[in-house]
């Protein structure tokens, strides 16, 4: 039966391993702290130290690494959320190029020299040469508001 120090060191080592596996799956400074703890732990296990100064330098390493290496790999991590070109899209003016009929799932509107799907917010028909206004994305369909009158497309004067 093994001796209380070696159950001390393979647990440390459990832990370490356990910490490093969890921070090599997340990628996000979660459990590294924990890994640098038990790594201190482990080596006072393996020089024989009593299992209160194990865990007083398992608890005092995580905690001086996280209050010293968190705030500055926050600053440097990319936690920003950065819009995608579908969130852009959400309050831009876009005109209608074919009719907008939500009863016969037909309609689109160029935003942005892109065409999208489209539907009315409020159900009703928009003709198309009508400018609109996005409100909200479901799916690959915009779903826009009138905001002013048709405009007429073409020489002829047609709508």
């Amino acid at each position: 039966m093994p001796d209380m120090q070696s159950i001390l060191m393979i647990m440390w080592l459990v832990l370490l391993i356990v910490f490093a596996a969890s921070e090599a799956v997340t990628v996000g400074l979660t459990s590294i702290w924990f890994a640098a703890g038990a790594l201190f732990a482990l080596i006072a296990a393996l020089l024989g130290g009593p299992l209160w100064v194990q865990i007083t330098l398992f608890l005092a390493v995580s905690l001086l690494c996280l209050a010293a290496v968190r705030p500055l790999a926050k600053k440097h991590l990319n936690d920003k959320v950065e819009p995608t070109n579908a969130d852009r899209v959400i309050g831009a003016q876009a005109q209608v190029t074919e009719d907008i009929d939500n009863v016969h799932g037909k309609g689109a509107v160029v935003v942005r020299g892109m065409t999208w799907s489209a539907r009315s917010q409020d159900g009703g028909p928009i003709s198309a040469g009508t400018m609109v206004r996005v409100l909200r994305i479901e799916g690959v369909k915009v779903f826009v508001e009138p905001i002013a009158a048709p405009v007429p497309t073409g020489e002829s004067g047609n709508w």
